[in-house]
C-alpha cells in the first residue's frame, strides 16, 4: 500500500464511512446454534470445477465480449472484462441473497496482487439480471481497490460511528464485525494476511486457489521479501491469477465454522454455486431470483410434486371406527373425567367419573337421531356452546352421526365474537352443553333474529349412569325432556354412510378482514393420518389420552378422535387443573397419562412451578405456535421418557400435516443441544409433502438453504372456505408444478364413492416462510406477509423472542410491534418473569382502592415495570450481547402470566397497551419508586430541565423518571438523541457537542456536562476536556473490576500482592559461561518434561554443565533419587552414570512450602552458594483446580525461586511457563491483527535480535515481548492464572535486576525418535476417547504439538543463554525484562491431521462434524460411566468431560506465536531443523510413530481394520515401553 498523506487517508476513510453506512447484518442459515461468544471450530470442504462448469464461465466471459463488442466500447481497458473471480463472487453473491433473502451484502475480501483489505458492499434484488450483478461486483471492487487503506483504520472508523448513533457497548459486549461471508482470490498468495485478521469472527469463507493448494496458507517459496515487494506496485503480478484472461483450472475451497454448520449443507453450498454458473451461462440475463439453484442431487432427499400422495386412501369415518370399537368392547373405559372435590386440599383426579365406549356410543345415538328426526340435512352446521367435559365429546359424536358437521363456540369467548361465529357458521341447530351455562342476551337475540335453527337441545348432560338428557323441551312442556322422543332408538345406529369428501367439521381461523373465516373439514383427514401415527409413534388402545386443546380450537378434534379410533382413553381435566400454576403436571402423573397434546403455550403452563413429575408420559404433540429448546428441556424435567414430537399444520389443512421428534432425555440427553432454539416443522407426514416454493419462480421449488414460500400438498387438506369459491381458490390451489398430472380412482364405484370429489391435487398455500435442511426437513423462517420494519432496519420478531426466551429469568415472553403516542412503530416484549427473578426486584408502593378495575389494572402494570426495573435493565443488556441496537426492544412489561384465548395461544390483542399503563403511571406520582421520586425531588435545576426534555422526546417515557439510567435504554435512538441536543441548546443557550449524549447518555451525567459546558463559557471552570470521557472512566473502571471480580478471577490483583515478596533488587552480576561447567537446580525433574529436560543437560550439555541438583518431593533422599530413577528410566530419559560420577545429586523439597522451596536449611545454604542456574519447570498441572489450589505450588515456587536466586551467589532463573497465559481472545485477535499488519511491512523493534543467516522482517504472531497486562483478567483455567501470575512476578524481578527467561511451550507430545509420550494427556486421550466412541471430530483447526525433546533442548539452551554475555541474547528484552521464548511446532498440524491417522492406520472410526461428535460423545461417556461393569474401561475423556464440552472450540482456536527469540537461539548454537535430528513438529509420519508406541504399551487397543492405506511403524528396540502419565513435576 503507498504511503498516504494525512488528508488522503481521512478522504478515503470518510468514503469508506459513507460506503459503510448502516450496516446490515447477514442471517445465514445454519444447523446448529451459534455460540454466545466467538468460537471457531474450523473444517473445510473443497472441490475443483468440473469442466463444464469451466465452460460455462467460458461461455459466460464470451457473453461480456459479444455485449463488448456491440455496444463499441474501448477494447484496451483492462478492467472491463470480468475475470473468472468476479463471476464466481457474482454467483456467491447471488447465493447469499437467496439463502438469506437480504438484498444488501457485504462480503470481505483482498487485493489479489496486493494482500489489501477489500470490504465490498453489494446490493441485490430477485429481479436484477445476473449480468447486472456481474457488472456492480466490478464497480464496487473498483471503488474498494481505489480508496484502500489499513483494514484495522477502517474497523476504528466504523466503530467510532456506531458509538456515535447506538452509544457504547455494555461492558463485556463486541460490536458486531462488519462482515461474516469472505470471498478470497489466493492465487497470488498474499490474501491470508487479511483473512487471517477476520477468522475468528467469519461464518463462512470461499477459497480461489489453484489445485492441489491449501487455502490459508502461503506458499514456501514466497518470502517475507516477496510479498512486501509486491505490494508497491500491481505490475508485478504473480504470473498466473484467476483475474487472467486464460481460464486456469480452479480449486474451491470453503472453510466454515462446524460449530455452526455441517458438511452435508457446505458441500451443497458447493454444488448450489455451479449449478448458478450454469443457469447464468445459459441466459445471463436471467433475474436472479428465478434461476435455478437446485441440484439433481437433492431430488433424493426432497419431495417430488409429482408423487402419488393415496389419495384414494380413506380409512373410514370416525363415527363407524367408534361404533366398531363400541362394539367389540362395549365395557372398556373410553373416558374419565376429573370433578371438583368438595374438599377445599383434595388432590388432582381424587374425584372422577367413568364412561364406557357402549355407554358413550348409545348418548350419541341419541343426540344423532333426534337431529336427524329435528330435520337436520347433511353436512349443515350444528354448533355446540361447550365445556370442556364428557358432554362435549357426545354431541361432537351425534352430530356427525347425523351426518351434519359439528362447529363449536367457546363460552369465554366475548359474545359480540360468539355472535360473528354464529352469523358466519349459520347453523341449523344449536346444543348448549348443561355445563356451559346460559347463553348471554346479545347472542341469544343473534339467534333469535338472525338465524333459522330446526332444533335446539338447551341443556346437554350425560348423567353418571350412561343416560343422556337434553334439558327442558322447548315444544312439549317445562316438565319434558328435549331427548325424550328419542331414547328408545339409544342402541341403534343411525346408519348414516359418510365419505371423504362429506364435510364433518367447521373450525374458524382469523380473516385478513378481522372477521373470522369458515373452514369446511372433511372426513378424510379425521382419520387418515392415524395407522401411521399408531405404527410410528407407538400408539395403541393402552393408550391414555388427554383433553387440554381449546374445546373451540381445530387440535380438539385430535384430542377426541384419536383415543376413539385406538380404541384407548381420554382423560379430562378440570378448570382448576389446568389453571392452577403447578397442579396440572400433578393432574397428568396421578392420571397416568401416556400421550398429551398441547400448545407451546399450554406447554408453559404444564411446566409452571410445577414439581410433579410424570414418567408415564411417553408422548407430547405440540401444535399451534412456535416450540422452543426451552419449551422442550422444561417438559423433559418434567418426563423424562416422553418423546417430544413438534408438528406443523394449520387450520386450512385440518390436521397437522409434519413432524420432528425429539427423543426422550433419558435415551438421549445430547439431542436437543444440537438443535437450534427453534424447532423445525419438520418432515411431512405419510403423504402429504412440504414444498418450499420459489417466491419469484412458482414453478421451482427451492434448494436446500433456499428461503421459500411452504406450501401443503395432501390429499387430506381441507374443503376449503365458507363463502365465495373465489375467497377458496387464493389459498387451495390445483398443484402448478405438475399441472397434468393422472391418478387412478379407486373409490368411484364404491359406496363411499358417493360422497368423493375424485382425485383433487390440490395445494395449500401457508404464507408461512421457509427452507430445507440438508436432510429434507423444513425449517419456518416467518411470515411472508410479516415483513417489520423500523426505522428502515428490517427486524425479525421472533429472533427477538428466540434471545429474550434464553435469559435465565424469563420464563415465557413475546414481542409485538405497537405504535406510540406519535404513531411511531415501537418493539415491545412483554415477558413472565421466572422463579429467580426475585433478586432483581424493587419495592414499590401504590394503592388501587377506590380505583376503577380498568385503571387499577393499567396502575398495577406499570408498579410491575417499576418492580422489575433492575431485572429490565438486565434483560437489555442480556439482548445487546445478542442483536444488533435496533432490534433491541424499547419497552419491556412484564406479566404475571401470559393472557392465553380459549385456544391456548397468547392471546395477543389482551396484551395492555405499554401507552396506558406509562400514562397511568405518570397520573400517579405516589406509585412511582420511592428512589426515583427521591431523586427528582432532589435534582438540580439542570436535571430537572433534561428531564423535562425527556419526558417530551421519549416515547414511553417513564415517570418518575430515573436519573440514573441510559437515555438509549429508555427507548431513544440516534435521532431522538440527535433531536434532543438541539432542544438542550436551546434550553441552555450552549453549544453542546452531538456527541455528547452518548459520552454521558443518563440524566444525571448529562446534567454534569451540560453545567461544565456552563461553567466554562463563565470561565468558571478551566478544565479543558470533558469530565465524562476518558478521565472518569480510569477511575470507574478500577473501581469496576474492584467490586465485580469473583474469587477466583482476582488472580490479577494478586500480583499486587504478592510483588512485596520478591526481592526489592538483585545485587551482583552471575557467573559468567566463560568461567567454566554450570551447576543447575532443576525443579520438576520427576514430570515428563522434566526427565527430558534433565537428559538434554547432562547427557547432550555436558561440556557446559558440571552438575544438576534435581528437586523432587519424597521423605528422604533414598526416596527421592528411587522417584527419580524411576520416572526417568520408565520415559527411556537415564543414565545411571550421572549419579555414579556425582553430575546429578537429589535434593528433597515441596514446590507447595511457603519457603525454600521446602529445602531443609543447611542444604538450601550449600544450594545458594554452589548453583549458578535455576531452570524452574515444577509446577502442579491440573486442568480443573481453580487458581487457589495452584497457588502454592506454581506461584509460591516461583517467588521461593527468586528469593534463592538472590541468595548467596548471584544466580540466574528460567522460568517454564505455559501458552496457557496465553488463552484468551485478546490474543487471538491480537495474533491476527499482527499478522495482517507485519505482511505490509510492520517491522521486529531494531532491539530484537535477528539472524544473520535468514533475516525475518516481520512478525507471525503474538511476539515474544509482549508484557501479557492485557490477560489480567479473562483467563479461564485456573492453570492459565497461576502460570500468568508466576511469569508476571518473573518480568518483575527481571525489572529488578534479575536475570530470567521464561519458556513458553505448546502441547508437549512425546519424544521424536523413541515416541515415548505422556499417556495422561488431553490430545492422547482424545484420540482414545474418540476410538472408543467410533467417531472423529472435522476440526480444520491448527494444533501447537512440540515433542517433549524440542522443549526440553530450548529450555536447557534458554538457562545456559541467560548468563552468556557474548550472546545478544542475554540483554534484558523491552516490555518483558526477562527473555521470553516461544516455543511453537514447525510444520504446524491440524487436529483433522492428527485424528485422520487413525482411519488410515486402521482403526474402525468414521469422521463427523464436531457438533454431532459433541453431543455422541457426551451420551457414551455418561452412559459408559454409568452402565459400565467391573473391570470396563471408562471413556478416556470422562475426567475432561466439561473441558471437551465447554471449553474446546475457545481452546482449539489459539493464537498465533513469533518465535524470533527461540529461532535466533537455536541458530546460536546450530541445533535448527535443518540440523540433523532435531525434530522441532509433529507431521503425520510422527504420529503414527506416537500411535504405534500408545498400542506397545497398552494405551491403545491395536486397529482391527484389514486391508488399510498403512502399517503402524516399527518401533526402536531401546524405546521404552511402559505407559506412564505425566507424572508429579513436584
Amino acid at each position: 500500500m503507498p504511503d498516504l498523506s494525512a488528508q488522503e487517508l481521512q478522504q478515503r476513510l470518510d468514503r469508506w464511512q459513507a460506503r459503510l453506512q448502516s450496516l446490515p447484518s447477514i442471517a445465514l442459515p445454519t444447523d446448529y446454534p451459534r455460540p454466545a461468544t466467538y468460537q471457531l471450530v474450523q473444517a473445510l470442504s473443497s472441490t475443483q470445477l468440473s469442466h463444464s462448469t469451466r465452460k460455462d464461465l467460458v461461455r459466460l466471459a464470451l457473453h461480456h465480449e459479444l455485449d463488448h463488442a456491440s455496444s463499441q466500447q474501448d477494447d484496451d481497458q483492462p478492467d472491463a472484462s470480468p475475470t473468472p473471480f468476479h463471476l464466481l463472487l457474482a454467483a456467491f453473491a447471488v447465493l447469499l441473497h437467496r439463502y438469506t433473502g437480504d438484498t444488501d451484502l457485504v462480503i470481505g475480501s483482498s487485493n489479489p496482487y496486493t494482500g489489501e483489505p477489500l470490504i465490498l458492499r453489494i446490493p441485490i434484488e430477485a429481479g436484477d439480471p445476473f449480468w447486472q450483478i456481474v457488472t456492480r461486483v466490478q464497480a464496487v471492487e473498483a471503488e474498494a481497490i481505489a480508496d484502500a487503506v489499513p483494514y484495522d483504520d477502517i474497523v476504528r472508523r466504523i466503530e467510532a460511528q456506531r458509538v456515535q448513533s447506538e452509544g457504547p457497548q455494555p461492558d463485556g459486549v463486541q460490536s458486531a464485525p462488519i462482515f461474516r461471508v469472505r470471498f478470497f482470490d489466493e492465487t497470488g498468495g498474499n490474501s491470508r494476511n487479511f483473512m487471517q485478521s477476520t477468522s475468528l469472527t467469519t461464518d463462512l469463507t470461499i477459497f480461489l486457489t489453484k489445485p492441489g493448494a491449501t487455502p490459508g496458507v502461503v506458499e514456501p517459496d514466497a518470502s517475507a521479501d516477496d510479498l512486501s515487494s509486491s505490494s508497491h506496485s500491481q505490475q508485478q503480478q504473480p504470473q498466473h491469477t484467476f483475474r487472467d484472461s486464460l481460464l486456469p483450472s480452479i480449486a474451491l475451497h470453503l472453510s466454515y465454522n462446524s460449530l455452526l454448520f455441517s458438511s452435508q449443507r457446505m458441500s451443497l453450498v458447493l454444488s448450489h454455486l455451479s449449478q448458478l454458473v450454469s443457469a447464468a451461462a445459459a441466459n445471463p440475463a436471467a433475474p436472479v431470483g428465478s434461476m435455478a439453484i437446485r441440484t439433481p442431487a437433492e431430488d433424493a432427499i426432497l419431495p417430488d410434486p409429482r408423487a402419488d400422495l393415496d389419495w384414494c386412501g380413506f380409512k373410514g369415518s370416525i363415527t363407524s371406527i367408534f361404533e366398531r370399537n363400541a362394539r367389540s368392547h362395549p365395557d372398556r373405559r373410553c373416558i374419565v373425567e376429573s370433578l371438583v372435590s368438595e374438599l377445599a386440599d383434595a388432590l388432582p383426579a381424587s374425584k372422577v367419573r367413568e364412561i364406557t365406549y357402549g355407554q358413550l356410543d348409545r348418548a350419541s345415538n341419541v343426540v344423532a337421531h333426534h337431529l336427524i328426526k329435528s330435520g337436520v340435512q347433511r353436512e349443515e352446521v350444528v354448533t355446540t356452546y361447550a365445556y370442556r367435559g364428557v358432554d362435549l365429546v357426545v354431541a361432537v359424536l351425534g352430530t356427525l352421526k347425523a351426518g351434519a358437521t359439528f362447529s363449536v363456540i367457546d363460552p369465554a369467548y366475548p359474545p359480540s365474537r360468539q355472535n360473528i361465529y354464529l352469523q358466519v357458521a349459520k347453523p341449523r341447530a344449536l346444543i348448549v352443553l348443561a355445563k356451559a351455562g346460559k347463553l348471554h342476551q346479545s347472542v341469544r337475540q343473534c339467534i333469535q333474529s338472525e338465524l333459522e335453527l330446526r332444533v335446539e337441545i338447551p341443556a346437554l348432560e350425560l348423567l353418571d349412569d350412561g343416560t343422556v338428557k337434553g334439558g327442558p323441551s322447548a315444544t312439549s312442556g317445562a316438565d319434558s325432556d328435549e331427548l325424550d322422543s328419542s331414547q328408545h332408538l339409544a342402541a341403534q345406529s343411525t346408519n348414516v354412510l359418510l365419505g371423504p369428501d362429506s364435510v364433518g367439521t367447521l373450525s374458524f381461523t382469523s380473516g385478513s378482514t378481522g372477521i373470522p373465516k369458515g373452514v369446511k373439514g372433511r372426513h378424510h383427514s379425521l382419520t387418515h393420518f392415524f395407522p401411521w401415527m399408531g405404527e410410528r409413534f407407538g400408539l395403541g388402545q393402552h393408550e391414555r389420552f388427554t383433553m387440554l386443546s381449546g374445546i373451540a380450537h381445530d387440535p380438539i378434534q385430535r384430542d377426541i378422535f384419536t383415543p376413539l379410533f385406538f380404541g384407548a382413553e381420554l382423560h379430562i381435566p378440570t378448570a382448576d387443573d389446568i389453571g392452577t400454576p403447578g397442579r396440572l403436571a400433578e393432574w397428568m402423573a396421578r392420571s397416568e397419562a401416556t400421550v398429551t397434546h398441547l400448545t407451546p403455550a399450554m406447554g408453559q403452563l404444564l411446566s409452571a412451578q410445577a414439581v410433579a413429575q410424570i414418567p408415564s408420559l411417553r408422548n407430547a404433540f405440540f401444535v399451534g405456535d412456535v416450540l422452543t429448546k426451552r419449551d422442550c428441556t422444561r417438559l423433559q424435567a418434567l418426563a423424562s421418557n416422553v418423546s417430544i414430537i413438534n408438528m406443523y399444520g394449520t387450520t386450512e389443512t385440518q390436521r397437522a400435516v409434519s413432524y420432528f421428534a425429539i427423543p426422550p432425555v433419558s435415551s438421549q440427553s445430547t439431542f436437543l443441544q444440537t438443535q437450534k432454539d427453534i424447532m423445525p416443522a419438520g418432515q411431512g407426514m405419510k403423504n402429504v409433502q412440504l414444498l418450499v416454493v420459489n417466491r419469484n419462480e412458482r414453478t421451482a421449488t427451492c434448494a436446500v438453504g433456499e428461503v421459500g414460500e411452504i406450501y401443503v400438498r395432501s390429499g387430506g387438506l381441507a374443503e376449503g372456505y365458507l363463502g365465495p369459491p373465489e375467497v377458496t381458490a387464493e389459498k387451495f390451489m390445483p398443484n402448478f408444478m405438475a399441472p397434468n398430472l393422472e391418478f387412478p380412482d379407486t373409490l368411484q364405484g364404491t359406496p363411499e364413492g358417493q360422497f368423493w370429489k375424485g382425485v383433487r391435487d390440490r395445494m395449500y398455500r401457508t404464507g408461512d416462510l421457509g427452507r430445507y435442511l440438508p436432510d429434507g426437513t423444513v425449517e419456518c423462517t416467518g411470515r411472508a406477509d410479516d415483513q417489520v420494519k423500523i426505522r428502515g432496519f428490517r427486524i425479525e420478531l421472533g429472533e427477538i423472542d428466540t434471545h429474550l426466551s434464553r435469559h435465565p429469568h424469563v420464563r415465557e415472553n413475546v414481542t409485538l410491534v405497537r405504535r406510540d403516542k406519535d404513531e411511531e412503530k415501537v418493539l415491545v416484549s412483554y415477558f413472565v418473569p421466572g422463579a429467580g427473578a426475585a433478586e432483581f426486584e424493587d419495592n414499590v408502593s401504590g394503592d388501587d382502592d377506590g380505583k376503577k378495575a380498568a385503571a387499577a389494572a393499567t396502575a398495577a402494570l406499570a408498579r410491575g415495570m417499576r418492580k422489575y426495573r433492575r431485572l429490565i435493565k438486565d434483560i437489555r443488556d442480556h439482548l445487546k450481547k445478542k442483536l444488533p441496537a435496533y432490534s433491541v426492544p424499547t419497552l419491556f412489561v412484564p406479566l404475571a402470566r401470559m393472557p392465553l384465548n380459549p385456544n391456548g395461544k397468547i392471546d395477543k390483542p389482551a396484551l395492555p397497551f405499554p401507552d396506558t399503563a406509562m400514562a397511568s403511571a405518570a397520573k400517579d406520582t405516589a406509585a412511582g419508586s420511592s428512589s426515583s421520586s427521591a431523586a427528582i425531588a432532589n435534582a438540580s435545576p439542570t436535571e430537572k430541565i433534561i428531564v423535562d426534555l425527556w419526558t417530551k422526546l421519549l416515547p414511553n417515557a417513564p415517570q418518575p423518571m430515573p436519573l440514573d439510567e441510559s437515555f438509549f435504554d429508555l427507548g431513544g435512538h440516534s435521532i431522538l438523541a440527535t433531536r434532543l441536543v438541539f432542544e438542550m441548546r436551546k434550553a441552555f443557550v450552549v453549544n453542546i457537542p452531538l456527541g455528547v449524549v452518548f459520552d454521558a447518555p443518563t440524566a444525571s451525567a448529562l446534567a454534569k456536562e451540560v453545567d461544565h459546558l456552563r461553567d466554562m463559557d463563565l470561565n468558571l471552570g478551566g478544565a479543558v476536556a470533558s469530565s465524562s470521557t476518558k478521565d472518569k472512566s480510569v477511575s470507574e473502571q478500577q473501581h469496576q473490576q474492584q467490586t465485580s471480580v469473583g474469587d477466583e478471577e482476582d488472580y490479577g490483583k494478586d500480583v499486587e500482592a504478592l510483588t512485596p515478596l520478591i526481592p526489592a533488587s538483585f545485587g551482583g552480576k552471575p557467573r559468567a559461561v566463560s568461567e567454566g561447567p554450570r551447576t543447575i537446580l532443576l525443579t520438576g525433574a520427576t514430570g515428563f518434561l522434566g526427565a527430558f529436560i534433565l537428559r538434554d543437560l547432562l547427557a547432550k550439555r555436558s561440556e557446559r554443565v558440571a552438575k544438576v541438583y534435581a528437586h523432587v518431593r519424597a521423605k528422604d533422599v533414598d526416596s527421592a533419587l528411587a522417584r527419580l530413577r524411576e520416572g526417568g528410566s520408565a520415559r527411556g530419559a537415564w543414565d545411571e552414570e550421572w549419579v555414579k560420577s556425582g553430575r546429578l545429586e537429589v535434593v528433597v523439597g515441596d514446590l507447595a512450602s511457603p519457603e525454600r522451596l521446602g529445602i531443609e536449611s543447611t542444604v538450601y545454604q550449600k544450594l545458594s552458594e554452589e548453583v549458578d542456574d535455576i531452570l524452574h519447570n515444577g509446577a502442579l498441572v491440573h486442568w480443573v483446580y481453580p487458581y487457589s489450589k495452584l497457588r502454592a505450588a506454581n506461584v509460591g515456587s516461583t517467588i521461593c525461586a527468586m528469593v534463592l536466586a538472590n541468595t548467596g551467589r548471584p544466580k540466574t532463573l528460567t522460568f517454564v511457563s505455559s501458552t496457557s497465559a496465553l488463552d484468551t481472545e485478546h490474543y487471538i485477535r491480537l495474533s491476527d491483527s499482527i499478522v495482517h499488519n507485519g505482511a505490509s511491512g510492520a517491522k521486529v523493534s531494531e532491539e530484537e535480535p535477528t539472524a544473520s543467516s535468514s533475516p525475518r522482517t516481520s512478525l507471525e504472531g503474538v511476539p515474544e515481548t509482549d508484557d501479557l497486562v492485557a490477560n489480567t483478567k479473562g483467563l479461564k483455567s485456573g492453570y492459565g492464572q497461576s502460570k500468568w501470575v508466576a511469569e508476571k512476578l518473573v518480568m518483575i524481578g527481571a525489572q529488578r535486576g534479575l536475570r530470567a527467561s521464561i519458556v513458553r511451550p505448546g502441547y508437549v507430545v512425546g519424544d521424536s525418535k523413541s515416541a515415548v509420550t505422556n499417556t495422561d494427556d488431553f490430545l492422547w486421550r482424545l484420540v482414545k476417547g474418540s476410538i472408543q466412541l467410533g467417531l472423529i471430530p472435522d476440526m480444520h483447526n491448527t494444533i501447537n504439538m512440540v515433542p517433549v525433546d524440542h522443549v526440553a533442548r530450548v529450555s536447557a539452551l534458554a538457562c545456559l543463554a541467560t548468563s552468556d554475555d557474548s550472546l545478544e541474547l542475554s540483554r534484558p528484552a523491552p516490555g518483558t525484562h526477562a527473555r521470553v521464548y516461544h516455543v511453537t511446532s514447525h510444520p504446524p498440524i491440524r487436529f483433522n491431521d492428527l485424528l485422520g491417522q487413525l482411519p488410515r492406520y486402521g482403526w474402525d472410526v468414521k469422521q463427523t462434524e464436531y457438533v454431532q461428535w459433541r453431543a455422541r460423545l457426551e451420551e457414551h461417556v455418561l452412559q459408559s460411566s454409568s452402565t459400565a461393569e467391573e473391570g470396563e474401561e471408562d471413556n478416556a475423556l470422562f475426567p475432561l468431560l466439561h473441558f471437551v464440552l465447554d471449553d474446546l472450540p475457545t481452546s482449539t482456536k489459539s493464537p498465533e506465536l513469533d518465535d524470533t527469540h527461540t529461532r535466533t537461539l537455536l541458530e546460536a548454537h546450530s541445533e535448527t531443523s535443518s540440523t540433523e535430528g532435531v525434530v522441532m513438529g509433529v507431521d503425520k509420519a510422527l504420529v503414527g510413530t506416537y500411535l504405534s508406541w500408545l498400542v506397545a504399551v497398552g494405551f491403545l487397543k491395536p486397529p482391527t481394520q484389514t486391508g488399510v492405506e498403512l502399517g503402524l511403524p516399527v518401533l526402536e528396540e531401546d524405546s521404552a515401553r511402559r505407559a506412564i502419565g505425566r507424572g508429579s513435576a513436584n
